[in-house]
């Protein structure tokens, strides 16, 4: 894979903070010695979880949305190699392995303009092309029997996290997407809007469950495409935060019975999270700690095949803030398919 850049012992000594008497996630992690072979490589590795970043903001920008996407993966190295590694964290059972390097799609991102439809068309090529390399790697981690544990980058990733495990177990896969927006947008040119349509119209996708849908940034055509398609089910934030119609623990349990049958991905839109830095930052959305329920619950079934991160778009005096809150889920998806 010529995009992927290995994670290696000189680049972490450069982001472990040593302290006397104690010892962090970095120092107890698994590396992936050479590029060559990864399926071999991880299939022999006694690690359960891999660890990947795709830095872009390629399917953001496509999709007219605020770019800074691409920096949530150093933001999420730099808090989670330092956090203490102990008996709830079990760092000896992760590998991080690198991340995609997309640099040259970003640098073409600056000289287009998001205003004409011709430089939005050159951008959703791009994410064809990007896909294929997402696909590849998850597809690899699957059949090695591995976890992955995927940073984003935009949404549009989730297309190739459900094409790569699908390809990997030979059926579709099922996924449960905690999100502010259903992704299930028109087949007009790839972008981080229409990752589940586009994985469901090619039979990657199954059964689908959209996790808190906000009403006002879904569209009355959008509703009768979900409504339509009787492998998909959801509910709205409104329903559950506002109105309180429906009850937070009761709605997972139905997402669960929706997805759990067989292999689900676990997909995490921080544009859901209130006032976390995202594409699209909301002032109303689920609380932290109920992401992390989310993620505590679905994680701990014995089909969770992988974990999506992305949307997160920090800025350098949020960078911390979005790392802490990415280390979280990472850590709290561990503790519970571990339990």
């Amino acid at each position: 894979m010529d995009t992927l850049v290995l994670f290696n012992n000189t680049t972490k000594k450069t982001l472990v903070n040593k302290r006397p008497g104690e010892s962090k996630f970095g120092d107890n992690i698994q590396l992936l010695p050479a590029i060559s072979n990864i399926y071999e490589q991880l299939k022999n590795l006694d690690v359960t979880y891999v660890i990947f970043g795709i830095p872009e903001a390629v399917g953001v920008f496509a999709n007219y949305g605020k770019q800074g996407t691409s920096r949530a993966w150093d933001a999420t190295l730099k808090i989670l190699l330092n956090i203490q590694s102990n008996e709830f964290t079990q760092a000896n059972k992760v590998l991080v392995l690198g991340y995609l390097n997309f640099e040259k799609e970003l640098k073409k991102l600056e000289g287009l303009n998001q205003s004409k439809k011709k430089d939005i068309l050159k951008a959703r090529k791009m994410v064809t092309k990007m896909d294929k390399q997402v696909t590849f790697l998850v597809e690899e981690i699957v059949k090695a029997n591995k976890i992955p544990i995927v940073i984003g980058g935009g949404h549009n990733n989730a297309y190739g996290n459900l094409k790569g495990t699908s390809l990997a177990i030979n059926k579709p896969i099922n996924v449960v997407n905690f999100d502010a927006h259903a992704d299930f947008r028109k087949k007009e040119g790839r972008h981080s809007g229409n990752g589940f349509s586009y994985a469901n119209n090619e039979g990657f996708l199954k059964n689908y469950f959209i996790f808190g849908l906000h009403e006002n940034y879904t569209s009355e055509d959008n509703f009768m495409t979900l409504n339509k398609n009787t492998s998909i089910e959801y509910n709205t934030f409104e329903a559950i935060a506002i109105r309180k119609e429906l009850k937070f623990k009761t709605e997972m349990e139905r997402g669960l019975n929706h997805v759990s049958e067989t292999a689900f991905g676990i997909e995490i839109d921080c544009d859901a999270i209130q006032d976390i830095p995202s594409s699209a930052m909301t002032p109303s959305g689920f609380s932290v700690n109920k992401a992390r329920q989310f993620v505590h619950y679905f994680g701990k079934h014995p089909n969770a095949t992988y974990l999506h991160i992305c949307e997160a778009a920090p800025t350098p005096e949020t960078e911390t803030q979005v790392g802490k809150l990415i280390t979280y889920f990472i850590t709290d998806f561990i503790r519970a398919h571990e339990s």
